[in-house]
């Protein structure tokens, strides 16, 4: 029964306003007081029954609620025949309870537009070569699935045949379709714009990009800060402690609708409610743009922070380096670029691979007893040669010999703002090469934004070498520069600046970087909607897009503003009213509850504003 009444909770609104209406029209109409008092009478039975029974399931988990004080206050006004505004009250609490479960509803409206992206069918290759439709969750790893144009990409999966244009909006945010080809990934979620493509299935489910993305957004906006936390203890102990006043006004007045109306006055229905939808709301804008930011936490430490440090390569600069200068210390060089092509090609790093782009078709040598220095670079055996690639720092360590020339080619390579990786064979220096990566177009106006924003200091921390990173600092303009940086010396940086009172920014690829990610009050990742980024750190800006940093500090700061907003709005609200009950003669029950339904809407449309909010240039 309790059930159905719950239900039917907006029907009962409906049926109460009918019956106030019906009962003010014959009463001030008609002068027909019986049916007037029968049909509020009837209003205030009814509207009351759905709020006694939340008072009723409060009071059993022990908790004073908000229910409990309008249950008291209808019977009260009810018991002492006080018909009009026994029934005004319910209608109105009633009906403030619908408005913000819809203005709420549309504040989630982020994850439900996400949730309606995901694919509910698929296109899957039988053992007779034939395609047929599927559920969505039939799909396992390893599946080929034919997508048409039109159609949602069921999968996270990799082009086999076919070409076509893919909106990744439901990942990255961005609107503008992305070509792909035989060998590139594609996202579940994500729409064929254009084309035919046949796709095998890498990741299925829950384990997709999207899937994580929903499940991440779904937990940050069930997320308190600490602003809520205290919100909610204190309601906790504020709304008994209105009862109480209450009863105290009552025994020492002897006015029962005094009483009554303090327990409708004190409600603190808007404060409760206040910083939640601020969260939920910037949590929702942000997903919207492609900036993932897991839970209120997150909002309330970004929102102040005063340092943001960066890595160097794939952060501040595209992160697709090229070899721009090749110095050669001996006449057998063929053989000596096989052997670094060789080495090289067994690493993912990105320097690594502009080498062996660089060096293209060659002769490649089985690799042995391959040694990784950490921040320096390799050594291995190939072919009988101790081969030694890596940087100065490693040379050195190797005890290679640096000639004055060696020494005066690579500072003026440095000078130049190039990466240097060094390759030495039997302990003699072969070649030296400048690797350089290019700024990220649009960086140096982001890094202005962010001063903007109230950002003090913007440090670059970086292994590459100092001559570098102090020209990609110059023409950025950034306040710190730090080369030779090796992962451990990052994450030492960064506790000297916590030290020092900063409230901290790292801004990596959430790889090599998740020390510092982990050690940073806020670790931002270069997302590009990869695992390991979604998981390391706690603000992903979707497929490494650094124009959305500033976007995602201009909301946070705009998030937490909003917050402390809606607790001056409710707090103000609830103290107009108490200090009117006292001390004016037309604050009643009637206008209290209506003023506090009020004050409800505002905030969460307040809070709503969030929902469009956009970075200011």
């Amino acid at each position: 029964m309790q059930r159905f009444i719950l239900s039917k909770k907006n029907h009962i609104m409906l049926i109460g306003a009918i019956l106030i209406v019906i009962g003010f029209t014959a009463e001030l109409g008609f002068k027909n007081e019986a049916i007037a008092v029968l049909c509020l009478a009837i209003a205030s039975i009814l509207g009351v029954a759905p709020i006694a029974i939340q008072a009723y399931q409060a009071l059993k988990v022990k908790v004073v609620s908000i229910d409990v004080l309008v249950t008291i206050a209808v019977v009260g006004a009810f018991l002492i025949r006080n018909l009009e505004e026994s029934a005004i009250v319910t209608f109105l609490f009633l009906f403030g309870a619908y408005l913000e479960q819809r203005t709420l509803n549309k504040t989630r409206s982020a994850i439900k537009e996400l949730t309606e992206m995901a694919p509910e069918s698929a296109l899957k290759q039988t053992a007779t070569g034939e395609f047929e439709e599927v559920e969505v969750d039939d799909v396992d790893v390893g599946d080929v699935l034919l997508v048409k144009t039109g159609a949602k990409i069921p999968v996270d999966g990799t082009v086999l045949t076919g070409e076509g244009h893919i909106n990744e909006a439901s990942i990255t945010g961005e609107a503008i379709p992305v070509g792909k080809k035989k060998d590139s990934h594609v996202y579940a979620g994500t729409i064929l714009e254009n084309g035919t493509i046949q796709i095998i299935a890498d990741r299925v489910g829950e384990d997709t990009t999207f899937g994580k993305i929903i499940e991440l957004v779904e937990e940050a906006q069930d997320s308190k800060s600490e602003a809520e936390r205290f919100i909610d203890k204190f309601s906790k102990y504020y709304t008994p402690a209105v009862l109480v006043l209450a009863i105290i006004v009552w025994a020492i007045s002897k006015d029962i609708e005094l009483a009554i109306t303090i327990l409708v006055l004190g409600c603190p229905g808007a404060l409760v409610i206040g910083v939640p939808v601020s969260n939920v709301a910037g949590i929702g804008n942000g997903a919207r743009n492609g900036v993932l930011l897991k839970g209120s936490e997150v909002i309330h430490y970004f929102s102040k922070v005063d340092t943001i440090v960066f890595d160097k390569t794939g952060t501040l600069t595209v992160g697709n380096p090229k070899v721009t200068d090749k110095v050669i210390y001996d006449d057998n060089i063929d053989e000596v670029l096989s052997y670094l092509a060789s080495v090289e090609n067994e690493s993912d790093h990105p320097l690594a691979r502009a080498i062996v782009e660089h060096i293209g078709d060659t002769k490649f040598y089985s690799v042995e007893k391959t040694d990784v220095v950490k921040g320096g670079g390799v050594v291995a055996n190939i072919d009988g040669h101790r081969v030694a690639v890596g940087n100065v720092v490693m040379m050195e360590q190797e005890n290679i010999h640096l000639s004055e020339k060696s020494r005066e080619d690579i500072a003026n390579l440095e000078r130049a703002g190039n990466s240097l990786v060094l390759t030495s064979v039997d302990g003699e220096l072969k070649v030296l090469m400048g690797i350089r990566d290019q700024i990220r177009p649009g960086v140096k106006e982001d890094l202005q934004k962010l001063k903007r924003l109230g950002v003090k200091n913007l440090v670059v921390l970086s292994g590459d070498n100092q001559g570098t990173v102090d020209l990609v600092a110059k023409e950025l303009g950034l306040t710190e520069a730090h080369g030779h940086m090796l992962p451990e010396y990052k994450a030492s940086h960064i506790e000297d600046l916590k030290a020092k009172g900063h409230i901290v920014a790292f801004v990596g690829d959430g790889v090599n970087d998740s020390p510092s990610l982990a050690l940073a009050q806020i670790g931002i990742a270069m997302g590009n909607g990869t695992d390991v980024a979604i998981e390391t750190s706690d603000i992903v800006l979707m497929n490494s897009d650094f124009s959305r940093l500033p976007h995602a500090l201009g909301l946070t700061k705009a998030t937490s503003a909003n917050m402390r907003q809606n607790i001056v709005i409710a707090v103000g609200v609830v103290v107009t009213l108490l200090t009117g009950v006292f001390l004016s003669e037309f604050v009643n029950m009637s206008i209290g509850m209506l003023v506090h339904e009020l004050s409800i809407l505002v905030v969460i449309l307040n809070g709503m504003r969030l929902l469009g909010y956009k970075l200011r240039r």
